[in-house]
Parts: C-alpha cells; sequence; structure tokens
C-alpha cells in the first residue's frame, strides 16, 4: 500500500472514530453547560497530537504509534487516540510523566471555564497542544497562551500543533509564574494538580477573571476579584491529573491512614477531604468530621485567597472548617 493510500486511510479511519468519540462526549453532557465546544471537537483532529502514545501492558507499556507498518496495529493507534480515555504520552524510566486527558474530562472543563468571544486565555501545562488547539479552535490563535516547563513538550506541542494548522503562543516557562507578558487573561486553565493557587496568577488575570484548575482530587473554579483576591467552589467532578512541575510546589504528602476504616480509606470523597487537608488535618479528626458532616461531597468544599492567606473550607469560607493551604 503505498504512503498516499495509507494516509488515506488513516483520514478516513480517524474522521469515523472523531464522530463516534464527539457522539459519546456528548451522552455524558460534559459541554451541557456550553455545547458551542462541540464543534471544536468536531473539528480539530486529536491523532495528530498523540502520534505515539502508550498503553499498560503486564510489566510496562507498550507503544503504539502512527507510522505502524502493520495495518491492524495502526487501526489500534487510531482507534485508541480516539477513546475517551486518558494517554500516556511520555514516559521515562517506567514512570508516567505527560499524559494527554480523557476527552470527556477536557469538554467539561471548557465548559465550565465559561469563555466567551474574545477572552484571552492561559493554559497552564501544554501537553501534546490539544486543548491549546480546541482553544484556538474557538477563540482564534492570537487569544490563546499555553506554557510548560518541559523544552521537549512545548516543541513537541508546536510541531502537532502546526501539523492541524493551529498558531496560539506556546511559551517553555515555570507554569507557577504565569506568562506575565502575554497577559491580562479573562481565563486562567490548569491541566496539572496544585496544592495552592500561584499569586502571580491573580496578577495576571482581569478583574472579574475565572481561574479553573485541579486542586487535591477535584477541580476548583476560582472567581478572581483583584491580584490579591479570589474564592470559588470545587465542581462535582472527580478529576486526577500530574503534579505541577517547578513553581516551587511541595511534594505531595501521603498522611499515615494506619487505623482508618477500610470503607473510609477507600472512599473517594474521604480521600478528596484527606488531600486537600494534607498538613493541616489529622486523618482521624479528618474521618470525624467527614462523618459528622455527613460525607460531604466536592462541591461543598471552596478555596479563597486574600492577600498572604488561602485557605480552603467546608459550606462557609468564615465558618468553622477551614484549613490553610501551602
Amino acid at each position: 500500500m503505498g504512503t498516499h493510500a495509507v494516509d488515506q486511510d488513516v483520514e478516513r479511519l480517524a474522521a469515523q472514530a472523531r464522530s463516534a468519540l464527539v457522539r459519546e462526549i456528548e451522552r455524558s453532557g460534559a459541554w451541557d453547560a456550553d455545547p458551542i465546544w462541540r464543534e471544536a471537537f468536531e473539528a480539530v483532529p486529536r491523532h495528530l497530537f498523540v502520534p505515539y502514545y502508550y498503553v499498560g501492558v503486564v510489566g510496562g507499556f507498550e507503544r503504539l504509534w502512527g507510522e505502524e507498518r502493520d495495518p491492524r496495529r495502526r487501526e489500534r493507534w487510531v482507534r485508541g487516540a480516539y477513546a475517551d480515555a486518558p494517554l500516556a504520552t511520555r514516559v521515562r524510566d517506567g514512570e508516567l510523566i505527560s499524559s494527554s486527558s480523557q476527552p470527556s474530562l477536557m469538554a467539561k472543563m471548557l465548559a465550565e471555564l465559561e469563555v466567551e468571544d474574545g477572552h484571552r486565555v492561559l493554559e497552564i501545562g501544554a501537553g501534546t497542544g490539544y486543548n491549546a488547539a480546541l482553544l484556538a479552535h474557538r477563540l482564534g490563535d492570537d487569544l490563546v497562551t499555553t506554557v510548560d516547563l518541559d523544552a521537549d513538550i512545548t516543541e513537541a506541542a508546536r510541531t502537532h500543533l502546526r501539523a492541524a494548522g493551529y498558531h496560539p503562543t506556546v511559551v517553555t516557562g515555570d507554569g507557577a509564574r504565569g506568562v506575565p507578558e502575554r497577559a491580562p487573561y479573562d481565563r486562567i486553565i490548569a491541566t496539572c494538580t496544585l496544592h495552592s493557587i500561584p499569586r502571580a496568577w491573580l496578577a495576571q488575570c482581569a478583574p472579574g477573571g475565572r481561574v479553573l484548575t485541579p486542586m487535591a482530587t477535584g477541580l476548583v473554579a476560582l472567581r478572581v476579584m483583584d491580584e490579591e483576591h479570589a474564592e470559588g467552589r470545587f465542581l462535582h467532578t472527580a478529576a486526577f491529573f500530574v503534579p505541577l512541575r517547578g513553581g516551587g510546589e511541595p511534594e505531595g504528602t501521603h498522611p499515615h491512614l494506619g487505623g482508618l476504616p477500610r470503607q473510609a480509606r477507600d472512599h473517594d470523597l474521604f480521600r478528596f477531604l484527606l488531600t486537600l487537608t494534607a498538613g493541616s488535618l489529622d486523618p482521624h479528626e479528618a474521618l470525624a468530621l467527614w462523618q459528622r458532616e455527613g460525607m460531604p461531597s466536592r462541591e461543598r468544599y471552596g478555596i479563597t485567597v486574600s492577600g498572604d492567606r488561602a485557605w480552603a473550607w467546608l459550606d462557609d469560607p468564615e465558618g468553622p472548617y477551614a484549613w490553610p493551604l501551602p
């Protein structure tokens, strides 16, 4: 089979798989808050952003890539690129260091970002470039900036974006410092987990701006009042992302869970509370609170930033349950 025929074959498969993915996201309700995102997911070819990725196999990872000679393996690569699942895109010494997020979660986050035409957006964590392409499709190249610490990642993201026909600004740098030279932003979205809210982001946000970032095992949406004040609640959704590298982020603390009932230890909402309050709430105190408050769901929690203080809270920023953030 000639190269041209192979390319046509891949494009045909990709178009079918992309349509199926869009239908799946539609059914999940992920973009119900802002259905215009459907157009971006229909248009942006995800397979160009994952020319290769890794799938877990017994004892490690197997690589699938677009240059496969075997048509069956090539088809596996295309179909996998459009699965509603996260894809491992960079593995170093057997450890996952970068991935492309689950498309329905990306759709949910983009819908919750509440963008409007003309908004300037900063993305923290360029990854493969796919999310930046979705943003650029909606808003235009000039209004989108994405930053990543690793030059290999930003170089690859630029290459993927060019191949797909998008040209947002891609910056190599520490995401915790933002990208001041392109500020102010109306929206900031992070695709990596944080332990605290970088003040640089608030300073680079226009008043009334919105910051959406993973934290603990959830997503918090903050409204920015000015460079020293922001507040918001967690969304209902669970979210697991690789941590932000650089930026003086503390290493994740893993509290000792000995003596806690297994039922609580394994419960998603209890683990969320433990992660959110790590370092400031003893796990046994956390369990007592969690049971007393009726196993609170994520949207009862929130974050407030005020001057040099930042804290997480349950139900009310000034209420009895508040925990300082690092």
